[in-house]
Parts: structure tokens; C-alpha cells; sequence
């Protein structure tokens, strides 16, 4: 094989690095969060949900190390226990947590609408299929047999904790990329629905594409979005998106079935010498 260095690549995407939760599974990112506010109210911590969703996307360890970290959480610990937290409560809000992770990540581990049809789609032009995931290997060993029965299976997954850092940082969709043996980082694009994974693709020097809401910025169930009234949609919708543009995104579309459209958006942006 030939390795010949351009100035510009301007070929077409050749991988998407996708997320799990919010993107490919469990519609409104539901898992995490019930599990980590309910580790937390184990130790007598009330964390509104939309609190524990801020920072969605890194590994869970580092989640409830910022969670520990915001004046909010953290009063309310003091007044639990008596005292500030420590780096040793995170350790153990992480194995009190890890437990009611893997039970609640098999129970939603349910393809999101599109899903299928869109690898199906990307396959079909020749685009390779890698993830990342904030989820550490032990919670993906019940998640991805649930996803492989209902017929996905991608070629790569990188979990948390298998890179020297996690997100918003590079190091998962580069190992990816390293995984899928593909080249170069503006060949492909992360697809993911949170800043987090905004922030993540954006570091590997990749087009990014956020999805608005199937994932963690709306953090409603399919039932939930559906049986909301239009006008209501359109509000979540338009916060959400502002969200993610303001993230940096390339695209922001609303579920994983709207990802080949973006796709070929991108492609036309590199085929008049844009670049990520």
C-alpha cells in the first residue's frame, strides 16, 4: 500500500465512529442516568437528573467525578455525610454504581429507530463502522450480545478505561481509527449525541455530526418524545440543537437515521475544500 501525504484530503468519508447510548441504543440516554442517581441516593445525595446529565458522554468514573465536583452536588454531600467529598468517594460511588449500570444498560440496550437501516446505508457506500463508548468494558458485555440479537454488530468498539484518557479528549477515536486501520482523521466522522462526543471528535480532527433528540440533550424515552405536542417538540428540539451547534458540531441532525443525509452534506463540504 501506498502512503502518500496531501495537503487537503478530498475524497469521500470512509468511517463513522459512532456512540452507544443516545445514539444507537436506549432512546433519551435513560441508563446512566437512573443508575447514577440512584448511587447517589444510596449515600442519602439527591442529583436531579438533568444535573447528572451535564456531563454525559466520559467514562462514568470521570462522570461522577464531576458530578463530586460541582458546589451543588457537593453541598448536598456535605450535608449528607457530614463532611466534603474526597477523591475516595468517587471510587465508591463508581462500584455502588457499576453493578446498577449493567443491570439498567441490558434492560435499554434497544436499537434506536434507523439504527439498522442506517449501517446498512453507510455499508452500502463503502464507510467502515467503529464506536466509542463512556461505558467500560464489564457494562458493553451485556450491551453488545443485546445489540448483535437485533442485528448490530460494528467492527470496532472502544470502551472506557482502554485508552490512557477518555473523553472529551481523542485518545478512544483515534484507537478506533488505528483499529479500522483507516487514514486520514478528515476521512471520518464521529457521530454522537452529546458535547462530549462533539468535543471528542472535534479533538481527533474529525467532522462531527451531534444528534439532537434520540440522545442525552432531550433525555426523553421514545414514548415520551412521542406523546409530547408539536409545539413542545420544536422547543426541545431547537435548544438541543443549539446546544450541540454551540459545541462545535458539523451537523446536527435529530436521530441516527438522519446521519447518511448529513453524511453527504459533509462530503460535499470537502468536495469545495472544506476540512474539519
Amino acid at each position: 500500500m501506498s502512503f502518500i501525504h496531501r495537503l487537503r484530503y478530498d475524497g469521500p468519508i470512509r468511517a463513522a465512529i459512532f456512540d452507544w447510548a443516545g445514539t444507537t441504543v436506549d432512546f433519551g440516554c435513560q441508563a446512566p442516568i437512573t443508575s447514577l442517581v440512584e448511587a447517589f441516593a444510596a449515600m442519602g445525595v439527591e442529583v436531579p437528573p438533568a444535573t447528572a446529565r451535564l456531563p454525559m458522554g466520559m467514562a462514568k468514573w470521570d462522570h461522577i467525578r464531576a458530578l463530586l465536583a460541582m458546589p451543588q452536588v457537593a453541598a448536598a454531600w456535605q450535608r449528607a455525610q457530614g463532611r466534603a467529598p474526597a477523591s475516595a468517594d468517587v471510587d465508591g460511588l463508581y462500584e455502588r454504581f457499576l453493578p446498577l449500570q449493567i443491570a439498567a444498560a441490558q434492560r435499554h440496550a434497544v436499537l434506536i429507530p434507523g439504527t439498522l437501516e442506517t449501517m446498512a446505508a453507510l455499508q452500502a457506500r463503502g464507510i467502515r463502522i467503529g464506536t466509542t463508548t463512556g461505558f467500560p468494558r464489564p457494562v458493553m458485555q451485556v450491551v453488545i450480545p443485546e445489540a448483535a440479537w437485533q442485528g448490530y454488530e460494528p467492527e470496532v468498539i472502544v470502551c472506557a478505561g482502554e485508552t490512557p484518557s477518555g473523553r472529551p479528549g481523542p485518545a478512544m477515536a483515534l484507537k478506533a481509527l488505528i483499529e479500522l486501520d483507516l487514514h486520514p482523521v478528515q476521512a471520518a466522522v464521529k457521530v454522537g449525541d452529546t458535547v462530549v462526543d462533539v468535543a471528542e471528535g472535534l479533538n481527533a480532527g474529525m467532522w462531527t455530526i451531534a444528534l439532537a433528540v434520540t440522545g442525552n440533550e432531550v433525555g426523553l424515552t421514545e414514548a415520551e418524545w412521542a406523546a409530547l405536542p408539536t409545539e413542545r417538540q420544536a422547543a426541545l428540539r431547537r435548544a438541543a440543537t443549539e446546544r450541540l451547534r454551540a459545541a462545535g458540531a458539523h451537523e446536527v441532525v435529530d436521530g441516527i437515521a438522519d446521519v447518511p443525509a448529513a453524511i453527504g452534506r459533509i462530503e460535499a463540504r470537502i468536495a469545495v475544500g472544506d476540512a474539519p
